[in-house]
């Protein structure tokens, strides 16, 4: 019986710590929404075409991250050879094409729906977001340190 309790409590914490970090990656994603949108003054029109187009391109970049950071994982640098280290390279180089690639066809898109001035002011927002996230975070663990 206690088995069967101390399994169901881990699952519980299990289940709760998750959701809490799908809840903290939604409101992250709400709130760079919200900047880009306010940064690029996007009108209702521009909006309607441009968010398909922008969550398409994270999801895409998104799966590039998980295939890299997969092979990242599995990879044991200590026992690998020499002909295997190159093989991982070559993988690492064409995930980057990869990323390239979508990059283009993203920025070839979304000049197509907004003003390539906007497009620039996206990179430009996308990265003082950035900054600003790992700023917060820096600040946040500095705080838990003390």
């Amino acid at each position: 019986m206690k088995k069967i309790t101390l399994t169901l409590l881990f699952i519980a914490i299990t289940v709760s710590a998750f959701s809490q970090g799908k809840e903290k990656r939604e409101r992250i994603k709400s709130l760079k929404i919200a900047f880009i949108t306010e940064k690029l003054a996007l009108t209702e029109t521009e909006a309607q075409k441009f968010w398909p187009i922008y969550n398409a391109h994270e999801t895409n970049i998104k799966a590039l991250r998980q295939d890299s950071h997969q092979n990242r994982k599995d990879a044991d640098i200590e026992s690998m050879s020499e002909a295997d280290a190159r093989s991982m390279i070559d993988k690492m180089l064409i995930l980057e094409q990869k990323k390239l690639k979508l990059r283009k066809q993203f920025t070839t898109d979304l000049i197509g729906v907004i003003p390539a001035k906007k497009v620039i002011l996206l990179k430009i927002s996308e990265d003082e977001f950035n900054r600003r996230m790992f700023n917060e975070m820096r600040k946040r663990k500095g705080k838990r340190k003390e």
